[in-house]
């Protein structure tokens, strides 16, 4: 297991390990002062439950989100079967330089009862401290809200560097926006979008983290009703994987490009990146979109797909909103709470469920199948644990065939005494806990069995 997997980092969930989680904390605070209260903020969230599953709470709901965690290699792989192709939820798919997986925990005391997963697969030079990602994977891990798919765990065995959050089952903005196939996302839902994610992003800047890397539409992700919610693998900051914006050039902060940093400005100016897209239904440079609201040519820049169904009133609203998120100055910008303000009041179906506007179906995941606890022998078999096998077996007093291995060529064929003799080599080697060799033997046995033919 890697350094992360520490006492430091781990908040236990049993009622057995609660009381060392005190000693845990003050050991964490002296050998790391300077991180005390992030610990104390880590921790004064979380209430524990009755089933001894500590839930985290935050402003705006995010409730029945299982509380942050740490998971093994072992379990990740296991959700995603081995990290399998078809698993792979990204939109560039392999090409990505972090791939998106969707897993499904076996342990759904674990889930909440939301067995699908979200893990991100980082390349394992993207984060080379696995301090550092732990205590940055912490920091996302006690946002909780409505608005975000939160952080739910993260893992570091070895070199291995991994984050688990709430799965999305419906696809990105991007998707719906510029990919759409039945139809087009409706004026009335854009509006939605646009608020839910001003109100994620004023949650997160006032929980203390204002920063959000890359945003754009690929970044929005609509959950099981349809409801728009900003990835949380955005607020984590950056680390070796690539450079902050990793989209063309032409959309990144100018003060990006000048100094490489992000900043909460930076943000609001790719937040309006994405009221371009909404209002548009394409990706255009904010510096051509700028030019043609100077020149009131807003109507041009219009998706055309939403001709004579949007309120040339509110879009003009949008317009003014995105032309100063995108100002030269970041001083100029709005902040989070301007936006949420400006397009609060622009809503005007709050009682149409999202789904509904996005013409897609309600996702109703089907119910886990029941999980039955396995026998030791299925266990070790599941295991693959030769040993574990032998030892149940030599216990339930497994014998080999005794008494039956001599037998005349009148009664049975060259076959059956092949198959009897390599049965026999089969047992004596099974008894010397020779595996390799016993089950050799055993397939030999197997495949005589399909050709052997008894005397008649």
């Amino acid at each position: 297991m890697g350094c992360c997997q520490s006492c430091f980092f781990k908040l236990p969930f049993s009622d057995d390990n609660k009381n060392n989680r005190r000693e845990q904390e003050q050991r964490w605070e002296n050998h790391h002062p300077q991180q005390q209260q992030q610990q104390h903020v880590r921790t004064k969230h979380s209430s524990q439950s009755t089933n001894g599953t500590e839930t985290t709470g935050g402003h705006g709901g995010g409730g029945g989100v299982p509380s942050f965690t740490e998971f093994s290699f072992t379990d990740l792989r296991a959700a995603t079967n081995n990290f399998s192709p078809e698993f792979i939820v990204s939109e560039s798919g392999e090409k990505a330089p972090n791939v998106v997986y969707k897993g499904r925990l076996q342990n759904q005391n674990i889930s909440n009862n939301r067995s699908w997963i979200a893990v991100k697969k980082f390349t394992k030079l993207a984060w080379p401290d696995p301090k550092q990602f732990a205590e940055e994977a912490w920091g996302v891990g006690k946002l909780r809200h409505k608005r975000v798919a939160n952080l739910i765990g993260y893992c570091c065995d070895g070199d291995e560097r991994l984050l688990v959050a709430e799965y999305m089952p419906n696809d990105t903005l991007s998707k719906h926006l510029f990919h759409w196939e039945n139809q087009t996302i409706e004026w009335a839902m854009r509006l939605r979008v646009a608020l839910y994610i001003t109100e994620a992003l004023d949650y997160c800047s006032s929980e203390g983290r204002p920063l959000y890397h890359d945003l754009n539409a690929y970044r929005v992700l609509f959950d099981e009703n349809g409801d728009p919610r900003l990835s949380c693998f955005g607020l984590m900051k950056n680390s070796m994987d690539g450079k902050s914006y990793s989209t063309n050039l032409a959309y990144t902060p100018p003060e990006y490009l000048r100094n490489g940093r992000v900043t909460p400005e930076s943000v609001i100016f790719s937040f309006g990146t994405v009221l371009l897209d909404l209002l548009s239904g394409k990706h255009i440079p904010p510096s051509h979109a700028l030019d043609m609201i100077r020149g009131k040519n807003i109507l041009l820049l219009m998706d055309s797909h939403l001709e004579g169904n949007f309120s040339t009133e509110e879009a003009t609203v949008v317009f003014d909103l995105a032309s100063r998120c995108l100002q030269y100055d970041p001083g100029e910008r709005p902040n989070t709470k301007d936006l949420v303000t400006t397009l609060a009041p622009l809503q005007n179906k709050p009682d149409v469920l999202s789904y509904v506007m996005l013409g897609i179906p309600k996702h109703e995941e089907a119910p886990p199948t029941p999980q039955h606890p396995l026998s030791p022998m299925g266990d070790a078999c599941s295991r693959m644990d030769l040993t574990a096998i032998h030892q149940i077996l030599v216990m339930t007093h497994y014998k080999d065939d005794e008494g039956t291995n001599e037998l005349s060529f009148q009664e049975w064929t060259q076959q059956m005494k092949d198959m009897l003799e390599a049965r026999k080599r089969g047992d004596v080697a099974f008894r010397d806990k020779d595996f390799k060799t016993a089950v050799e033997c055993y397939s030999q046995v197997a495949m005589l069995q399909l050709r052997v033919v008894k005397p008649g």
